[in-house]
């Protein structure tokens, strides 16, 4: 295995960072990674405190910052202990400008301010949250996405997941002894996503949940025969109700979550028409 210190630096909380190593770092096999985190770094004083740190454990320095001062002084101390430093925006951000014919603000943090949009998202993952598992169905009309699927589909992560790109969703549990609300077959906003998975891979999940639980393994929550039952059950609904459905078994939520996403959009752009020539 590949020894390597991977030092984040951000004058911001470090999200951006911390997606752009990741997707990086998953290109890559046999890589003992670790990670050094400082986000926040908007003073000299700061960084400063940090280098000591950083070249202590010597590798790789990636960063985000719009001050130019603190970056010079960042990219100035990397030299000096002959650290290699990459900006992880400046391909975007100077593009960008070419295109847009501005200069940047050299303002950090922008992207988390609090506008309309931010407070959209708010209003979106409360509304999530209040309408998990098939709660408050009266209010499902007021959705944008309703996941629906048997238990341990990952309906409420991709749902919250969804709701922090700013979509309101709800979901619900098919269950063949309890059957939906008849609103949801009667919804004209929302888009009704079935999410299914395999039998197998299905069982394997409950079980482990109830192990987790520190309950028993064995019960009709995770017997075969049960279990083929409710997927054949759920993809019937689906199917006769013409929904979308999306296969989870070897899909990650991030993964479920763009599908979701890329069939909202073409359902929006199907619903808008052809522009007018």
């Amino acid at each position: 295995m590949t020894k390597l210190h991977l030092h984040l630096l951000s004058d911001s909380t470090g999200e951006t960072l911390e997606m752009i190593a990741k997707a990086a770092l998953s290109q890559f096999e046999g890589v003992d990674v670790e990670r050094h985190f400082w986000p926040m770094v908007r003073s000299h004083q700061h960084l400063d405190r940090i280098m000591s740190e950083i070249t202590q454990y010597p590798g790789l320095v990636i960063f985000t910052l719009v001050n130019q001062e603190i970056r010079t002084q960042l990219e100035a101390a990397c030299a000096e202990a002959d650290l290699a430093t990459v900006s992880a925006l400046d391909a975007v951000t100077n593009s960008l400008s070419r295109v847009l014919g501005q200069k940047q603000l050299h303002r950090p943090g922008r992207q988390h301010q609090m506008d309309d949009a931010y407070f959209a998202r708010v209003e979106a993952i409360q509304y999530t949250i209040a309408h998990d598992d098939g709660l408050l169905w009266e209010e499902w009309e007021e959705a944008d996405i309703i996941l629906a699927g048997v238990s341990r589909t990952s309906k409420t992560p991709t749902a919250i997941y969804l709701a922090n790109r700013g979509f309101r969703v709800a979901n619900i549990p098919i269950v063949p002894q309890s059957p939906p609300p008849t609103a949801l077959y009667r919804l004209k906003r929302p888009m009704v996503v079935g999410l299914t998975t395999s039998p197998d891979r299905l069982v394997q999940v409950r079980r482990n949940r109830l192990l987790s639980l520190n309950q028993a393994p064995d019960t009709e929550y995770v017997d075969k025969e049960r279990v083929d039952d409710e997927v054949r059950y759920a993809r019937r609904m689906f199917a006769d109700n013409n929904w979308p459905v999306i296969d989870v078994t070897r899909r990650s939520i991030e993964e479920t979550a763009a599908a979701v996403i890329n069939l909202h959009n073409e359902r929006r752009i199907e619903r808008a028409g052809p522009k007018p020539v």
